[in-house]
């Protein structure tokens, strides 16, 4: 069965690069991105999982932990590590899951037959503290992702979380926000004393609440 979004994250116990990790006990009350890779020691994963480790401190600072995945085996990934290293200037700083069994990659439907019937695709899942399942992509094997897009995402359901705001197209942290359909306007005077510009009825814009308290927390 797929994993949707508002389902639970299946829990999972697994080697890593950093030894074995129970996934809930790992993550914690964090928020936390599972992703999978096709494979090692080929061109696009070198490059991704290098990224990934250069915005460390991007992900430390939004309270996010990444683990990565593929079904390569555990001395592979050490062995590859090296390469990655040597080739985007970062050490891979992230557990990553030997999942050779593929037990994690069919519990997260991370294979899909049609594209490859061996080795998992692009799969990306967040999960926030309270283990839901927020976001999922899906990339072929052939392109690779964009860490920043991932983190511009995370920004926008950390705060969506915390207040009742959407956020528009191309959305940037600091940016203005548009005031959730849920909300009525007798509700939305109480919320945003300061009021809105109504672009139409249905598209409420107001300033990003929360917008100091979150520089401060970047």
């Amino acid at each position: 069965m797929p994993i949707r979004l508002g389902d639970t994250a299946p829990n999972f116990t697994a080697d890593t690069t950093e030894g074995k990790v129970d996934f809930y006990k790992w993550k914690g009350d964090s928020w936390a991105v599972l992703f999978s890779h096709p494979k090692d020691f080929t061109p696009v994963c070198t490059t991704e999982l290098g990224r990934v480790a250069s915005l460390k401190r991007e992900f430390v600072k939004r309270s996010v932990k990444v683990m990565g995945l593929s079904v390569d085996p555990l001395e592979s990934h050490k062995g590859w590590m090296k390469d990655i290293q040597d080739v985007t200037g970062h050490a891979v700083n992230f557990p990553m899951i030997a999942d050779a069994d593929r037990k994690v990659s069919d519990l997260y439907d991370m294979i899909h037959p049609n594209a490859n019937d061996t080795l998992t695709v692009r799969s990306v899942f967040v999960v926030s503290p309270d283990n839901k399942v927020k976001l999922t992509l899906t990339y072929p094997a052939s392109t690779g992702r964009n860490f920043e897009e991932i983190l511009r995402a995370i920004d926008s359901l950390q705060l969506t979380a915390n207040y009742s705001v959407a956020t528009p197209s191309d959305w940037k942290q600091g940016e203005d926000v548009i005031i959730a359909s849920s909300v009525t306007d007798e509700d939305a005077k109480k919320k945003f004393p300061d009021g809105w510009n109504a672009r139409k009825p249905y598209l409420r814009v107001v300033p990003q609440p929360g917008k100091e308290r979150s520089a401060i927390a970047r």
